[in-house]
């Protein structure tokens, strides 16, 4: 079985030795996490938030399959903004990319976490 398996040190050592010579896996999404407006997209976070904390939006984009990118590019889907946004927001309007302010995500984060817990029960 797969306990006896990681029950053996052999194993484990092997795992660990691959993983210090650097063996990555692809994050695997699970089909109830996927959603069509974030899942595979890119996201870059600017400005201050009232209600969320940075890397909470961030933990909960990249839980649905985001990857939250740290400046604005071409290949930016798009931008949360949050108040006193800066350079990173007039990218974005410079290249067209969309943006989406915190009540927008709130309620999008929302509607993912009500979905969640409908395909649940």
């Amino acid at each position: 079985s797969i306990l006896d398996f990681f029950a053996e040190e052999h194993n484990l050592q092997v795992i660990q030795e691959l993983l210090s010579l650097g063996l990555t896996y692809p994050a695997i999404i699970a089909e109830n996490l996927y959603h069509p407006q974030i899942t595979g997209k890119t996201f870059v976070i600017t400005g201050s938030f009232v209600n969320l904390k940075r890397d909470e939006i961030k933990a909960e984009l990249e839980e649905y399959g985001a990857k939250v990118a740290g400046s604005v590019s071409k290949k930016t889907d798009y931008v949360i903004v949050g108040s006193d946004a800066g350079s990173k927001l007039t990218k974005a309007n410079e290249l067209g990319i969309k943006f989406m302010e915190e009540p927008e995500l709130t309620l999008l984060l929302a509607e993912l976490k009500n979905d969640e817990r409908s395909d649940n029960s």
